[in-house]
């Protein structure tokens, strides 16, 4: 990640409650993930929910990574 990229995160953070939000969920799940994937048996149930949670995070990834095509395409940093 170049200084420029990690402005255009820094600037979403201020100025974006949607985007606040959607970093929040996506480190949620991603807590949640790991203690899934992490455990010594997963169970059917386990399975179904590490999916659902993979689905869950990429649906937020992809929602971000919109957000800043969209921020790069309107904002001029300097």
């Amino acid at each position: 990640m170049n200084d420029n990229d990690q402005e255009v995160l820094e600037m979403l953070r201020k100025e974006s409650n949607e985007f606040r939000h959607l970093e929040e969920e996506h480190r949620t799940l991603d807590v949640r993930l790991s203690a899934l994937e992490n455990k010594n048996f997963q169970t059917p149930e386990d399975e179904l929910e590490i999916k659902a949670v993979k689905k869950q995070k990429l649906i937020r990834k992809d929602r971000m990574a919109e957000m800043i095509r969209e921020f790069e395409k309107t904002a001029i940093i300097d």
